[in-house]
């Protein structure tokens, strides 16, 4: 069968790896496509560990080839923080968020970059910084490939951009003198931790699907 699963629920993730892979001639599938909903557990203790289990749960839920991956922005003046915990480095916003809804809710994206922010403003400058996102590559039967890349830049204190997602407004590239957020797609997808993970990935891509 000619279909990928493309195995997140992130409609960020989702659109940068549609992109990246839509000339590929494979057929790209979202659990949205196929009706299957799924929530997997990223309690690995890296990067490889996360997206090998995405992939694996969400392959082995739907019959077809998944792609998964789990990435993170790792800030040199914070020992790597938030690293593994990059979506959910501001897990909770206490209420009033909402008088329906009771209680605590998760953080969101301006959260997280509030509390990166925070922690670094008492660091020196430059805040050096990178991306890293490694994609598993999963088959029904078990078998796991694995791919990964890098984005380096710095973390500079006030937003710029309105493209993107998470930590995209504030992951600033010296070399093309914009955020990531700044970045249309074509760019990001030439440039990107995940584009970089995706084109080593394209080998075995290519080999599986017979392309």
């Amino acid at each position: 069968m000619n279909k990928l699963l493309i195995a997140t629920n992130n409609n960020g993730k989702v659109i940068e790896l549609q992109d990246l892979l839509k000339d590929t001639g494979i057929r790209l599938l979202t659990p949205a496509d196929i009706n299957l909903s799924l929530e997997v557990a990223e309690d690995g203790s890296t990067y490889a560990e996360n997206s090998s289990k995405k992939a694996l749960a969400f392959a082995q839920a739907s019959g077809l080839i998944s792609l998964a991956d789990d990435s993170g922005l790792e800030v040199n003046a914070l020992d790597g923080a938030p690293g593994l915990y990059s979506a959910r480095y501001a897990p909770l916003r206490l209420p009033p968020f909402s008088e329906k809804m009771g209680g605590e809710k998760e953080g969101g994206d301006a959260d997280r970059r509030a509390l990166l922010l925070q922690n670094l403003k008492d660091k020196p400058r430059p805040w050096k910084a990178h991306f890293h996102a490694t994609i598993a590559i999963a088959k029904p039967t078990g078998e796991v490939v694995l791919a990964e890349g890098n984005c380096f830049g710095e973390i500079i204190p006030t937003e710029r951009g309105s493209g993107g997602f998470g930590y995209d407004p504030i992951f600033f590239i010296p070399e093309l003198n914009k955020t990531m957020a700044e970045l249309d797609m074509v760019e990001k997808n030439h440039v990107s931790h995940r584009a970089l993970a995706v084109m080593k990935a394209m080998p075995v891509l290519k080999k599986m699907f017979g392309v």
